[in-house]
C-alpha cells in the first residue's frame, strides 16, 4: 500500500530527513518513534502530502505523493484520515456535528450523514456526548471527536501524529487502545509517538527515527 524511497527533507542547511526507506503492507500498524527533532512530525507532513520533500519518492496506493498538485492532494486527503496532536474542532458545533460536518461538505445526503456518524460515534464511545460542545469535553473525548472525524469517510488509512501529546496517562491508554480497535477492523494506521507506554500498548511494529535517519525497524509483540 505505501511504498517510501530515499525520502530527503532539508530546511536550509540542516537535514530534516535523510534517505529513509520502508514498505508498509494493507493493515499494517507501524509506531513511528524517536526523540525530539528525529523528524516524526514531517515524515508524516510528507505522508499525507502537507509537505514536499527534496528528493526520493512516497507512492500510496496510485497516488505519487510528492508530484501530486493541489487539488490532487485534496482528492488524496479525502480518502485517508488524519489526526493531528491539535484537535481542529469547530468551537460552534457540537461532537455530532463537527463529525458530520467531514461528510456534509463531501455532499453526502443527511440520512447517510446521520448513519454514519452516529456509527462513528459509537467505535469511539462518544454516543452520550454527541450533543456536548468542545468547551464541554476533555482532552481525551476532543481527540476521540478528532478520530471520528478522520474515520466518518472509512478511510482504509489513517495517519496520527502524537495523538496523545496533550493527554494524561489514563486518556493515553485509552486512545492507544482505542487505536488498535480501528487496527483490527482493517485500518491501515500510521502513527507516529514518543510515549512509551503508547509503543507498549500498541506493539506491532516500531520505525525509530534519530536525527532524520532511519535507524531501526523492528515488529513487537502487542499488549493484550
Amino acid at each position: 500500500m505505501i511504498l517510501v524511497q530515499n525520502l530527503t527533507k532539508k530546511h536550509g542547511k540542516q537535514t530534516i530527513l535523510e534517505d529513509i526507506s520502508f514498505k508498509v503492507d494493507g493493515g499494517e500498524l507501524v509506531v513511528i518513534v524517536g526523540g525530539s527533532g528525529a523528524g516524526k512530525t514531517t515524515l508524516i507532513h510528507a505522508l499525507v502530502g502537507a509537505e514536499k520533500v527534496d528528493s526520493g519518492s512516497i507512492k500510496i496506493d496510485n497516488y505519487e505523493i510528492n508530484k501530486l498538485s493541489t487539488s490532487q492532494v485534496q482528492a488524496y486527503r479525502r480518502r485517508i484520515g488524519i489526526v493531528f496532536q491539535d484537535y481542529k474542532l469547530l468551537p460552534k458545533k457540537t461532537v455530532f456535528e463537527n463529525v458530520a460536518f467531514a461528510l456534509e461538505v463531501s455532499g453526502h445526503d443527511k440520512a447517510f450523514i446521520n448513519q454514519r456518524t452516529t456509527e462513528v460515534l459509537k467505535i469511539t464511545g462518544l454516543e452520550e456526548r454527541r450533543n456536548s460542545f468542545p468547551r464541554q469535553l476533555s482532552g481525551g473525548e476532543k481527540q476521540r471527536v478528532a478520530i471520528a472525524r478522520a474515520l466518518v469517510h472509512a478511510p482504509e488509512l489513517l495517519f496520527a501524529d502524537e495523538p496523545t501529546g496533550n493527554l494524561d496517562p489514563e486518556n493515553t491508554a485509552a486512545l492507544a487502545k482505542l487505536f488498535l480497535k480501528i487496527n483490527k477492523s482493517g485500518t491501515t494506521i500510521i502513527l507516529s509517538t514518543h510515549n512509551k507506554e503508547v509503543v507498549n500498548i500498541l506493539g506491532g511494529r516500531v520505525i525509530t527515527l534519530d536525527k532524520g535517519k532511519l535507524i531501526s525497524d523492528k515488529k513487537r509483540p502487542t499488549t493484550k
